[in-house]
């Protein structure tokens, strides 16, 4: 498996209410597949604050976007069904 799989990542910033929005939707999401959300703000990350700035909130996952903006959660759920099975 993936050393990152697993983990969703959530690019945010603290006062983003859509941030708040997709993290809330995903947590169920995660509970049921068992994956960890993490939060990286970037107003404390350059790098991504520039790359990603204007389509904050993004959903990765090893660094692979699954949505922004708003949670899709046909593209995760499709996502995590077809990620591979640890043995």
């Amino acid at each position: 498996m993936n050393a990152r799989a697993g983990v969703f990542t959530v690019l945010s910033r603290q006062w983003c209410h859509l941030c708040h929005e997709l993290i809330e939707a995903l947590e169920p999401i995660a509970q049921h597949y068992g994956w960890r959300i993490e939060v990286v703000d970037v107003e404390q990350e350059p790098e991504l604050e520039g790359r990603w700035d204007e389509l904050i909130p993004v959903l990765l996952v090893d660094g692979v976007e699954i949505c922004h903006h708003r949670l899709d959660a046909e593209a995760v759920h499709a996502f995590c069904k077809a990620f591979p099975i640890e043995s």
